[in-house]
């Protein structure tokens, strides 16, 4: 398959720099390999339906993208030479699947928030997908093996759902090359900051996730039992999901990524199983069996953690010894990882 985007696989001339893939010029035709004339695809537009930024609108999205004079076209796709819409298709649910005499398939997501549902045991060439709105679907897709390694991903149906092109950018970086393990990434936050979020996201287009919930149901605490069932309600279906205190061994044995929310909660258990809240010093030897594991884990691996430096001082020894034995975990944790993140209102800022 050929893709032409700015000479590669190619869209509108007011698509910013940063998100051009670079160009994939030909070899002269006497030293080029024989090999088998592939799909070429051509996007003249990426956007939603009214482009983006959207006329008229008023959201930051838009006013940003408008102050620097870029304009994404509506998305419009050329297979072959030949407007997608004249194509050889068939209708699935939530968009089409593209065919071509040479065999090669193409998915495409009828419009923003549609997820196209694959034909049963296919594998597809290339996939055009709303990533904005449900990159999960992607993770779906791989789960089923109808998207493999070799597919190319693209993003279709863009607008002001996202902040900028560069947010788009950032993301787009997770979802269509996921990465392999060993990867530690941490991400720090206050109480609602977001962090748990920007963590699913990051790993909502890989195929297999273990998500390592550490927070323990308490029927006596209703407003903690809601914040675990909105978190279970996020997730994707096909996610596993274990419910432990026992991280150091998921790390050990886990493959692909995993996700741990949260270290803080896993501290306070591990707090409460060694009644340790007068003597922090009585877990250590936790603490350095769950820093050994995630030192040496072979998985790609996303950890939320709660930034607890930047509240008030506790008025109680044991909040104290719960505030400084967190921060000493989380610079442990920071020190063995490739990527430490704060986010502060849904915003991230990495930490070098």
């Amino acid at each position: 398959m050929t893709l032409n985007f700015a000479g590669g696989l190619t869209v509108d001339p007011g698509t910013p720099p940063h998100l051009r893939i670079p160009s994939c010029r030909a070899a002269p035709a006497d030293r080029a390999p024989k090999v088998m004339e592939r799909m070429n695809i051509v996007l003249l537009g990426m956007a939603g339906p009214a482009g983006w930024p959207e006329p008229d609108c008023r959201c930051a999205s838009c006013s940003r993208l408008r102050t620097t004079g870029a304009r994404y076209e509506p998305t419009r796709v050329i297979v072959d030479g030949v407007p997608l819409e004249e194509c050889s298709r068939w209708e699935v649910p939530g968009g089409f699947d593209v065919r071509t005499p040479r065999g090669e398939r193409l998915l495409m997501a009828g419009g923003p928030g549609q997820c196209p549902e694959p034909i049963p045991d296919t594998v597809y060439d290339f996939a055009l997908l709303d990533l904005l709105g449900h990159p999960e679907h992607l993770g779906l897709l791989r789960h089923r093996g109808a998207v493999t390694a070799a597919t190319e991903v693209m993003a279709v149906h863009v607008d002001h759902r996202i902040s900028s092109p560069r947010e788009l950018e950032r993301r787009l970086s997770w979802w269509r090359h996921p990465r392999s393990g060993p990867y530690r990434t941490l991400l720090l936050g206050g109480a609602r900051s977001g962090k748990s979020v920007e963590a699913e996201l990051r790993l909502a287009a890989d195929p297999s996730v273990t998500y390592v919930a550490t927070g323990v149901l308490r029927d006596d605490d209703p407003e903690w039992t809601a914040r675990i069932d909105a978190h279970r309600e996020r997730r994707p279906a096909w996610w596993q999901t274990i419910e432990t205190a026992d991280v150091a061994r998921t790390l050990r044995t886990a493959s692909g990524a995993v996700l741990i929310d949260g270290i803080g909660t896993w501290l306070a258990a591990t707090m409460d199983a060694w009644n340790a809240w007068d003597d922090a010093g009585a877990i250590q030897p936790r603490v350095d069996e769950l820093i050994e594991a995630w030192r040496t884990t072979e998985a790609h691996v996303v950890a939320v953690s709660d930034e607890v430096g930047l509240s008030l001082v506790p008025t109680n020894s044991g909040g104290r010894a719960f505030r400084d034995a967190l921060g000493r975990l989380n610079q442990q944790l920071a020190a063995e990882s490739e990527e430490t993140a704060l986010v502060i209102a849904g915003r991230v800022t990495d930490l070098l």
